[in-house]
């Protein structure tokens, strides 16, 4: 039987390693994080505020997606949903996206991930937000999975190599076509893939070779990064083909991958010079089953981790230090997301405010510091 690829928000394992603080960089200790395991208080008001202040400043904070009703109460006003005096959750699901974007400037869009997106359904999405919102997009699944893994939403498909895997037409037709009429407000396209097995790719440089004649043929000017699952694959050889085409690589938390902090410590793994992305998704070495069941309904922090929060803390403060840098040269500025996912610790807005609260408020302005 085919071997089931890995889902997508879901974690391969290992034990978490002491955090180191020269892994994190710009000032953070995260050695200092681990001893300050004290809960934030959620404020509304303030995460609006810092929210805004970072992403006039290139630094934009989200959640991976948006539809959770436990954060009524937190983030959601219930009555603003309510019918008889219950919330109505249909009303919820279709409405609160305007209410997130009253305190967020990004998000990231998982549904993308599993059908091409249609230009009326782009549109709805652009309407409930401001104008200097941006989304981020993970890429539908039919461009990133090489063999369709068995699962009941593949049908016929299941088990099957998949004839479309990184096809670059089908990508510019199905996915940046409908893009094009909200394309102001596409910060980052995130082409995620999956674990890799031994069946797919002998070698990762075998994997290297069709990305790099993937990204050849991508339509130039979209903002693109790469999120990869094999953790041995971050090597100069991925970062480099990455770079060659101006694409990002995602730094990102998950089950069989190296924390975060590693990850931004490996040579070369800022591959553009103007876009930083970072999703925070999952404790390595926790399943996303184990994850979903220790946390739902994602109304409060049950697990902090402080690797997390600092590598955080360090990628905002990295943002706001090159954008000082850069208005004071002339340079190009960059633009850093930080996405997070209520299965890093249980609510991400609190984890997001953690964050936050690491980078020392008096340097917000400059971003030359953080602290814990």
């Amino acid at each position: 039987m085919p071997r089931r690829q890995a889902r997508p928000e879901a974690p391969p394992g290992r034990a978490l390693q002491s955090p180191r603080s020269d892994a994190v960089g710009c000032g953070v200790d995260a050695n200092a994080a681990a001893a300050q395991l004290r809960r934030v208080p959620f404020d509304r008001e303030r995460l609006r505020q810092h929210a805004a202040a970072l992403a006039a400043r290139g630094v934009f904070l989200g959640t991976s997606s948006w539809k959770y009703e436990g954060w009524l109460g937190q983030l959601y006003t219930p009555e603003r949903y309510a019918w008889r005096g219950r919330v109505a959750t249909s009303r919820f699901q279709r409405e609160c996206l305007r209410e997130y974007a009253e305190v967020f400037k990004t998000v990231c869009v998982d549904a993308a991930y599993y059908d091409f997106p249609r230009a009326e359904s782009l549109q709805r999405l652009a309407d409930a937000v401001p104008e200097d919102f941006q989304f981020g997009f993970k890429v539908t699944d039919a461009i990133t999975i090489k063999k369709f893994p068995n699962l009941d939403r593949f049908g016929d498909r299941a088990g099957k190599p998949n004839p479309d895997f990184l096809n670059a037409d089908l990508f510019a037709t199905a996915f940046l076509h409908p893009c094009e009429t909200i394309r102001p407000r596409v910060g980052v396209l995130i082409f995620e893939f999956s674990r890799f097995w031994p069946s797919d790719y002998a070698q990762g440089r075998e994997f290297v070779a069709e990305l790099e004649s993937f990204l050849a043929k991508l339509p130039a000017g979209w903002p693109y990064a790469v999120e990869l699952r094999n953790r041995h694959w971050l090597r100069p050889e991925y970062f480099a083909c990455l770079a060659r085409h101006r694409v990002a690589h995602v730094f990102n938390s998950w089950e069989a991958m190296p924390p975060v902090s590693e990850q931004m410590a490996l040579p070369g793994s800022r591959t553009h010079p103007e876009l930083v992305v970072a999703r925070f998704l999952l404790r390595p070495g926790r399943r996303y089953e184990e994850a979903v069941k220790m946390f739902e309904p994602y109304a409060s922090v049950k697990d902090p981790n402080p690797e997390a929060r600092a590598a955080g803390a360090a990628l905002i403060a990295e943002g706001l230090a090159a954008n000082a840098g850069a208005d004071q040269s002339g340079g190009a500025r960059r633009r850093t997301f930080i996405f997070v996912n209520n299965r890093m610790e249980g609510n991400a807005l609190e984890t997001i405010e953690a964050m936050i609260a690491a980078v020392d408020p008096e340097r917000l302005a400059s971003g030359v510091q953080a602290r814990w």
